[in-house]
């Protein structure tokens, strides 16, 4: 294994990290200022102040506690990639457990995430607007 791929697994598993401790300002000190994030349901959000207004209702635990499990990580160290799926576990406030199958594909500039696009397996699609 590469220095750059050890590098970009680590930065995949802190990052994630910083999703399971909760922890919002972590999280957002990964992302460069003119990042982009695509959330699993088709929106796009173009630059920290946006990604971070999206990450704010996850991580006030209006939708209970989340932890995310890691269950695979593919890394292309040439193109500062990382594909890594996992098994979100929400604690719903309504005392429902939900647990939820995806996959993030990270593009790293050096330490830095500039793109983070998140897939959801669901049982139905749904539509967005283009």
């Amino acid at each position: 294994m590469t220095a750059r791929t050890q590098q970009l697994k680590h930065l995949a598993d802190t990052f994630t990290a910083t999703f399971n401790a909760h922890d919002l300002d972590a999280t957002m000190a990964f992302f460069a200022d003119d990042a982009v994030y695509e959330e699993m349901h088709g929106p796009i959000r173009e630059g920290r102040p946006a990604i971070r207004k999206a990450f704010e209702a996850l991580f006030s635990q209006r939708f209970g506690t989340m932890r995310f499990d890691e269950e695979d990580t593919f890394v292309d160290a040439d193109a500062g990639k990382v594909m890594t799926s996992w098994t979100l576990h929400l604690s719903s406030l309504d005392g429902k457990p939900m647990k939820l199958r995806g996959l993030d594909l990270l593009w790293f500039d050096g330490d830095r995430l500039v793109r983070k696009l998140t897939y959801c397996k669901a049982r139905e699609p749904r539509y967005v607007e283009a």
